[in-house]
This record gives C-alpha cells, structure tokens and sequence, in this order.
C-alpha cells in the first residue's frame, strides 16, 4: 500500500461583487496569493460543475523576447556565469517573475 499525504489547505473565500457591467474587482489580498501583478491577465478555467478555477495567466516567451536582451547595455565582457544570470533573469521578467 502506497503511502497517502492529506493536505490541508486554509480555505478562505472572497465575497465578489459584480457590476452591472459585469466585472469584478479582486482585493490585493487575492492578487497577491495568486501571483498576479498590475497589468497581468489571468486565466479562468470553467469547470462542468459550475464552478471556476482561476490563476496567473502564464506568458509565452520567445527566444526573440530574449536577443538583445543585454545589447548595448555594457561594454564589459561578461563572464559565462553573469551571462547566465542575465539569461534566467531575462526569462523571469519575459514570463512575470520578476
């Protein structure tokens, strides 16, 4: 018998108000748990029973996103250590991480 691992997860519910337009504010709280910054889409997936589940959209990069990511920045010859930083911390931004 394999072993089992229960998770318990505080469920904490926000009460939404929708307008008559049909649109909904979410409190920072909210935005925070989920990751979300300002100017960032989210993704709402709806479920067949009803309900919805909804998190960070996540960003497609591309690897034009990512040349010339440090052109002109520098003249100094960067190490392959600081060009692989540059490289994750390039991603990270082009995909909302940073």
């Amino acid at each position: 018998m394999g072993n089992n691992v229960l998770l318990h997860y505080n469920k904490v519910m926000a009460t939404l108000t929708v307008t008559s337009r049909g649109q909904v504010t979410f409190r920072k709280k909210v935005l925070d748990h989920l990751g979300i910054k300002a100017g960032q889409k989210i993704e709402l997936d709806l479920l067949p029973d009803g309900r919805g589940m909804i998190r960070a959209a996540k960003r497609s990069g591309t690897i034009e996103d990512f040349i010339g990511r440090l052109a002109g920045k520098t003249k100094k010859v960067a190490t392959i250590e600081e060009i692989n930083d540059a490289a994750a911390d390039g991603w990270a931004a082009v995909n909302g991480r940073k």
